[in-house]
């Protein structure tokens, strides 16, 4: 899969329209700047989007908080993993990269790296446990692997024709202000929430 111009554009949306504004409302409970959407492979329609829950319980990172309010639908009614594209706002850790794989999703897609998460966001959970239990330094796992294949939106931006970049790359100064802002007030209020590993 090459993503294009479309594709990417489509993403960035729904970080910016469906998964940001959900996030705002978290934040100020006190929970994490991740979250997460799945939509249709076929029509990029959106099939949920979901952030980060942790203060209900420390696995429902945004990852983990769309896959299970996704499962509480009806089943019968739900697309097939394989018919589906993941997104992430940022690059999932190592919970999310098991949750993606056990779920049968065959792809992800993220914008902000691991080394976002540590160096803009002041969340380095994400690297120090691939450090510590796994022995991986940054970018150590397999992005590309039998279950499943990962794209770096940023990266996959900069692959483009230059009359696609620009306005791909103002949405994504857009995001990193809108996160920024985000991050400071899930920053300023994370000790209340009784978050593990805030």
């Amino acid at each position: 899969m090459n993503p294009d111009h479309h594709l990417i554009s489509r993403l960035l949306d729904v970080i910016e329209n469906d998964i940001a504004p959900l996030t705002a409302k978290e934040v100020e409970r006190g929970n994490k700047i991740f979250g997460a959407a799945i939509l249709k492979k076929a029509d990029l329609s959106l099939v949920i989007a979901e952030t980060n829950n942790e203060i209900e319980n420390p696995l429902w990172h945004g990852e983990m908080h769309a896959i299970k309010k996704l499962y509480e639908r009806d089943r019968a009614h739900l697309p097939a993993p394989s018919d589906c594209l993941f997104l992430a706002t940022h690059e999932p850790c190592s919970l999310c990269l098991s949750a993606i794989t056990w779920a049968g999703y065959d792809n992800f897609f993220y914008l902000f790296s691991h080394e976002d998460s540590r160096d803009s966001f002041a969340i380095p959970h994400d690297l120090k446990i691939l450090k510590e239990v796994f022995t991986l330094d940054p970018g150590g796992y397999r992005k590309s692997n039998a279950f499943w294949n990962s794209f770096d939106l940023v990266e996959q931006i900069g692959k483009l024709a230059p009359e696609h970049q620009k306005p791909l790359q103002e949405q994504v100064e857009r995001l990193k202000k809108t996160y920024a802002a985000l991050s400071e007030t899930y920053q300023a209020g994370k000790g209340n929430a009784a978050i593990p590993l805030a």
